[in-house]
């Protein structure tokens, strides 16, 4: 689908239970490389084998409690931006993940309950300025808190690095591992 601005996303879900963790969005075997495009090929495939070839530019996973919990590699966040993921709803993320995501620029949003509110295959809009979600399969919307005005500053910017540079005057890009 599409995003329409680096706040405003919609996309297919792809939809999970609670737990996800980082060892399963992007299993150890594979932390061998720093390949974004490498590390998406990869991605939930201990969860769902067909991923990496069924997701889209612009689909959206949504995922109950704690998703992103286990080890603190950055890798799991980063696959599942290469992979084209454009947001991660999830009822509650585990802290390590959650910054991971911000850091690299990967929208999240919590929302409670968020996989009883959605189906797999449910076209979603995504507002984080508003912290808003409408399913767009049912025309039900549900509200979240929006993000604060710096974290909707460093994902517009593509992450926390790209966000530094650009308050130093730089313009360079960070899109994986240092």
């Amino acid at each position: 689908m599409s995003s329409t601005s680096n706040l405003s996303f919609e996309g297919r879900v792809f939809l999970f239970g609670n737990n996800v963790d980082t060892d399963v969005i992007i299993p150890a075997r594979y932390l061998n490389t720093k390949d974004p495009a490498e590390l998406a090929s990869h991605c939930m495939e201990d969860i769902d084998r067909e991923f990496a070839g069924k997701v889209q530019e612009g689909d959206i996973i949504v995922a109950g409690e704690n998703f992103g919990c286990g080890s603190s590699r950055e890798h799991a966040p980063i696959a599942i931006k290469a992979s084209g993921v454009s947001c991660v709803i999830a009822s509650s993320f585990a802290r390590i993940f959650y910054r991971n995501a911000i850091n690299i620029g990967l929208p999240i949003l919590e929302l409670k309950d968020a996989s009883s509110k959605v189906g797999g295959g449910d076209t979603v809009q995504v507002d984080l300025q508003a912290g808003t979600l409408i399913n767009r399969s049912t025309g039900e919307t549900f509200q979240s808190e929006p993000f604060p005005a710096f974290m909707q500053e460093i994902i517009n910017a593509g992450g926390l690095i790209n966000r530094v540079k650009i308050q130093l005057g730089g313009t360079a890009q960070c899109t994986g591992l240092p």
